[in-house]
């Protein structure tokens, strides 16, 4: 049951946004639900400027708002000139996502009347419709989101829509007339090396090299991705392929990179934001996991597979091996993700 006889007939809705890329895309599973249930709903969502893109591949969301403010920042004055702002706007609701108590303060200076999350860091007051988070009913974060647009906090929450970006063909034809792309049958492999968590969530470039080095010589391009924090390793693996890889890794904005990774076949990748983008866009996805726990952020396709060794040390959780060893990614050999592929 949804939330009905709290808001109007035709709720406009706020949704505050989180901060990083993967938890964006999982965020589209409460607008999908909100809009199943309740057609009529308008949702405007409140989020970083390297989201936005994201959410114009999101049919359900009406307008992205940028949020000013830095992930961490304070900035009492800007939030008050964004509350007066969106307060004119009349919000029936607003859904915080992100647990802090920052995120909560521009809901309740703008009036909204329905102000629902989860308590987090102490946010009695600021909200009105505050709900208590039970772990072993929401293992994952995508539940979580989920369940804030139910009217009770659910006492199970199994099947739920499943992230789903839709992709212009004419944004396909410009990314590629950008990067000077030839429009060819072959297959394409995407890897994306990096994860802004840490080297703990990094497979070795050198393993991806091998599977780089094998999928060229069976037929396939590969194609690099990643940001401009992710350019070294990417050139490492390029290097380590005789550089005939392409490399887009700093190269691309956050749309071109989803534009792109729209023309791959499959993507193997770390857990990452671009994990969860290419699981959105139904690709074939391996995903490799380390030292986080494949239950919590799990890639939300069908196609997908996850690579996890649950060794006892994992997952940890810590941004470097605290034992110094990183053997939960080491010990995934490249075999192991080519046959995994050759299962997709």
């Amino acid at each position: 049951m949804l939330l009905s006889d709290r808001t109007t007939a035709k709720p406009y809705i706020l949704v505050i946004g989180p901060s990083w890329v993967g938890d964006a895309v999982m965020a589209q599973s409460l607008f999908i639900t909100l809009k199943q249930h309740r057609p009529s709903c308008r949702i405007d969502v409140l989020a970083p400027a390297w989201t936005l893109s994201l959410l114009e591949r999101m049919p359900e969301v009406s307008a992205a708002v940028e949020m000013p403010l830095g992930h961490g920042e304070f900035g009492l004055s800007a939030r008050l000139k964004l509350a007066r702002q969106l307060r004119l706007r009349h919000y029936d609701q607003a859904i915080l996502l992100p647990n802090s108590w920052k995120s909560a303060l521009v809901p309740f200076l703008a009036g909204i009347p329905l102000r629902t999350g989860y308590i987090g860091e102490m946010r009695w007051g600021l909200l009105n419709d505050p709900r208590r988070l039970d772990k072993r009913v929401l293992p994952s974060t995508v539940q979580r989101f989920v369940a804030l647009g139910l009217v009770e906090p659910p006492r199970e929450l199994g099947t739920f829509p499943l992230p789903k970006l839709i992709i212009d063909p004419n944004d396909q034809r410009r990314v590629r007339e950008r990067f000077s792309l030839p429009a060819h049958s072959g297959k394409v492999l995407g890897i994306c090396p990096g994860a802004e968590y840490g080297p703990s969530k990094r497979w070795p470039a050198s393993h991806f090299a091998a599977l780089a080095r094998q999928t060229i010589e069976d037929g396939w391009d590969v194609w690099l991705f990643g940001s401009g924090n992710d350019r070294a390793i990417a050139e490492d693996i390029d290097q380590q392929t005789d550089n005939v890889c392409r490399n887009f890794a700093g190269r691309t904005s956050m749309a071109e990179a989803i534009d792109l990774l729209s023309l791959t076949d499959c993507v193997v990748t770390n857990d990452s934001g671009l994990m969860h983008v290419a699981a959105a866009l139904n690709k074939k996805v391996i995903a490799l996991y380390g030292s986080s726990d494949p239950t919590f952020t799990p890639p939300l396709s069908q196609k997908a597979r996850i690579i996890s060794l649950q060794l006892d040390c994992s997952p940890c959780f810590e941004r470097e091996c605290p034992l110094g060893h990183y053997r939960c990614l080491r010990d995934i050999k490249p075999q192991q993700v080519l046959a995994e592929m050759d299962a997709l």
